[in-house]
């Protein structure tokens, strides 16, 4: 612990002197030269107040808009999701998990990650030039939305931080510290999410400049967020009893409200992406509405057939998986694709949350990996596969708009997430369970983590 918190000083301590550093350049710039100077600098000044960019209420109310909809996406939705998923006497201490990570991550965006993800730095990671938030005005914007203030694009963003480690916990329930829940999303937040948010959306970020397509999240998210889960699952082992004794659902209602909550914040993920009240926003809407649909009844329909009857539980799965495999999509694709996606997503992840996890023998409690990894996986391909240039513009489009190319280009955005938030998950984890441990004690688990770990009980 004393290990882990003097790492925290020195990370503080050296982007502190990263800012400063940044600053004192900036005061550095020379100033025009007086008397001659001055009407050669007047067309400069004059074509920078031309191309100011210009502040646009509707799409500053609808990424206002698109920001309560992304954090409902959390808090409530993602706690009702997986709340009603666990066992009774484990629904506090996961619903307490989405409730954590909103307010772990907001502290941490506020101090450093936004700037580490959206601020221009190097091809890895942003600079430093919004340390604190230090320079955010209320007329300022940011290069990649510049019809909004930047308030409102950092909190947009914020949003998609937020859900990206909560979603993380769903691998990890029944059975991982409470504390070390809080370290491994704090340091992963900053050492894993920033820098891959920043390879993907920033203006010089590599992913970015290598002409790889993730319109909403597919690889910064759920690709991000699945190989993670996965990587807390194999570290943590299986739930005590896990194949042997009944593990149900609790409360399926809950499931189904957090599932409905999921689906309708999903609009301000997707068609907020667009950060604008056009047209973009609108087919990315249709696109993420026919791709959910579709995901819904395929995995009802799989599930009735192998089955024999079709449950609650995979109608909602199937519709999650939807969302998440036509995230990366949704800003490329015509609706045609979207039910290619929609039937492709429920089908491989229908296989990721039942017979993957069945085959290998990890405990994924409540598939955060087969389903958000395997369908970000899914709809990060098929978007290199249905992406178009009447939908995306120039320069976006896949295999059946005639650039097969772009789905090697997918796999290597693909492969670059994987492999280091694999490597870097695991490190932080096995640094964590030396210095505090992972994992409860056996008694703890069977007496369940509401009591045990926050000393509250659902009557």
């Amino acid at each position: 612990m004393r290990a882990l918190y003097r790492y925290g000083q020195r990370a503080v301590f050296a982007a502190s002197i990263a800012s400063c550093w940044a600053l004192s350049a900036l005061a550095q710039t020379p100033a025009p030269a007086a008397g001659g100077a001055a009407p050669a600098a007047a067309a400069p000044a004059a074509a920078a107040a031309a191309a100011a960019p210009k502040l646009d209420s509707g799409d500053t109310a609808w990424m206002l808009t698109s920001v309560a909809l992304v954090l409902m996406m959390t808090i409530p939705g993602l706690a009702l999701f997986y709340g009603g998923m666990v066992r009774k006497m484990n629904v506090l201490a996961t619903v307490m998990q989405s409730f954590m990570v909103t307010c772990l991550v907001t502290v941490l965006w506020t101090i450093c990650t936004y700037s580490m993800a959206f601020t221009p730095g190097s091809p890895w990671v942003g600079g430093m030039s919004r340390f604190l938030l230090m320079g955010m005005t209320l007329d300022s914007v940011n290069d990649l939305a510049k019809t909004i203030p930047e308030s409102v694009y950092m909190c947009f963003q914020l949003t998609f931080a937020i859900i990206t480690p909560a979603l993380i916990c769903g691998a990890v329930a029944d059975r991982m510290k409470f504390s070390a829940l809080v370290w491994f999303i704090g340091l992963w937040a900053i050492v894993v999410y920033a820098p891959i948010a920043h390879w993907v959306w920033g203006s010089d970020g590599f992913l970015n400049s290598a002409g790889v397509l993730d319109y909403a999240g597919g690889t910064v998210v759920h690709i991000n967020s699945g190989v993670a889960g996965l990587m807390c699952a194999l570290m943590l082992g299986k739930r005590r009893g896990y194949g042997s004794e009944p593990m149900a659902p609790h409360n399926l209602v809950y499931s189904m409200i957090g599932a409905s909550l999921l689906w309708v914040g999903w609009f301000g993920f997707n068609a907020g992406s667009a950060v604008t009240a056009g047209t973009n926003a609108g087919m990315a809407m249709a696109v993420t509405q026919i791709a959910t649909a579709t995901a819904a009844l395929t995995w009802m329909f799989v599930e009735w057939a192998l089955k024999g009857k079709p449950s609650v539980l995979g109608i909602c799965s199937g519709a999650v998986a939807g969302l998440v495999a036509i995230t990366p999509a949704s800003g490329f694709v015509d609706p045609r694709g979207a039910l290619a996606i929609g039937i492709a997503g429920g089908l491989g992840c229908y296989w990721g949350a039942t017979g993957l996890k069945h085959a290998f023998g990890y405990d994924d409690s409540l598939d955060a990996f087969g389903v958000h990894g395997v369908g970000g996986t899914i709809g990060a391909i098929l978007t290199g596969v249905f992406a178009v240039s009447a939908v995306g513009g120039d320069g976006h489009s896949g295999l059946i708009d005639g650039n097969p190319g772009q789905i090697l280009t997918q796999l290597y955005g693909v492969g670059c997430t994987v492999v280091y938030d694999a490597i870097v998950s695991l490190i932080l984890l096995k640094l964590i369970d030396l210095v505090i441990g992972l994992r409860v004690d056996s008694d703890a688990e069977r007496e369940g983590l509401d009591l045990t770990l926050h000393g509250e009980v659902v009557p």
